[in-house]
């Protein structure tokens, strides 16, 4: 799915004023700009920068900013020796491409087909579930799962059916399994193996709209529990911590494994436990996502002294700051970076032996500083 990066498109940018940064715009831009040439995406793509689906950590705005800052010497060379020109980026761009970047990890890399199998037996689903034709018939054949899978949707079914699973589970006298995120992984690869071929070209739910996630967080009572970004309950874990779960998979299996203690809170709540469609669960991780999409707020005090101690002020006044236009924003700061750097200034190849380079949280308090003295 993420080959829609190398299609260039008449398309860029959400159009400004919309409410959150698109993904799949971003992933347009990606393939306008050229990012494609030189940097590769989980193996497709160029060679001669960084595969940038094969970050280990989880990426928030501030810590692409900083790396996007830190490489852009070399960046600067690479495009001088091809030839290629520095496109001018607006702050909807920057900010619709650092969305796509973070999403990176939003497909998962294959799981192992055989130990999903021996997972498949060892936590007794083929008791109640088949696959390929082998195994129980009290629960839903899993085929589908396997050619139209993906985390999201294997989230969706366990939290629909989890309640139904567990009655069934508890009369038969099986233990009720948890599963690690490696070992989910693996199950879906094995389901995905062992399935029935078909003509239909997989189907993914995209990652969906953090807006909607928002909204319907608190209609579907989980604010009365959980808390995120600081408000709501203080019953169930803060969904809003940076790294809670790093991947789908780990969302995925926690939806399983602490089902029975969230349903059993609903009902001695009084809330309704609700059905979700895949769209809904897709909606609540994009706005679970964009609460660490920036990560922690930057400091303007420390902003302030970073401009001075990393040499900024050399070259630039406090006055050059408090001037600058369209500073309103992180994503405007960072078209702004690229832009003077790279687009009207040619390159920072003069600076490249004493380019001064920056950590996510110092990225954050330079933003702070600039937006600040920008107003």
């Amino acid at each position: 799915m993420l080959l829609l990066v190398f299609f260039p498109a008449a398309l860029s940018a959400q159009e400004p004023g919309a409410q959150a940064q698109s993904v799949l715009a971003g992933s347009r831009i990606f393939g306008v700009m050229g990012c494609g040439g030189c940097h590769s995406v989980n193996g497709v793509g160029g060679t001669t920068a960084p595969d940038l689906g094969s970050i280990e950590e989880r990426q928030t705005f501030f810590s692409l900013a900083a790396a996007m800052w830190n490489h852009l010497p070399q960046m600067s060379a690479q495009m001088r020796a091809q030839g290629t020109t520095a496109p001018r980026l607006d702050p909807w761009e920057a900010g619709d491409l650092f969305a796509f970047l973070t999403w990176l990890d939003y497909f998962e890399p294959q799981g192992d087909a055989e130990s999903g199998r021996q997972v498949f037996m060892d936590k007794t689903c083929l008791v109640c579930h088949q696959v390929g034709g082998v195994g129980g018939v009290t629960g839903p054949n899993l085929d589908f799962l396997g050619q139209y899978g993906s985390p999201i949707q294997i989230a969706t079914a366990m939290w629909n059916h989890g309640t139904a699973m567990s009655d069934t589970m508890r009369v038969r006298g099986l233990g009720r399994p948890s599963f690690t995120a490696g070992e989910l992984r693996d199950l879906l690869a094995y389901l995905e193996a062992a399935s029935p071929d078909v003509p239909a070209r997989p189907v993914y739910i995209l990652p969906g709209s953090a807006d909607a996630g928002r909204e319907r967080f608190t209609e579907l009572g989980c604010i009365e529990c959980h808390s995120a970004a600081g408000q709501g309950g203080t019953l169930a874990p803060d969904l809003g911590r940076s790294a809670r779960y790093r991947s789908l998979i780990e969302f995925a299996a926690a939806m399983w494994n602490k089902a029975p203690g969230m349903t059993g809170a609903m009902e001695r709540s009084g809330i309704e436990v609700p059905r979700l469609q895949d769209e809904d669960m897709a909606d609540l991780v994009a706005y679970l996502a964009a609460l660490r999409y920036f990560g922690d707020a930057g400091n303007r005090s420390r902003g302030e002294r970073l401009a001075r101690d990393k040499g900024c002020r050399e070259c630039h006044s406090a006055a050059d700051f408090a001037g600058a236009v369209g500073m309103d924003s992180p994503a405007a700061m960072v078209a702004a970076l690229w832009n003077h750097t790279l687009v009207d200034d040619g390159g920072p190849a003069a600076h490249a032996d004493d380019w001064p380079t920056f950590s996510a949280a110092e990225m954050a308090d330079l933003a702070a500083y600039l937006q600040s003295v920008g107003r």
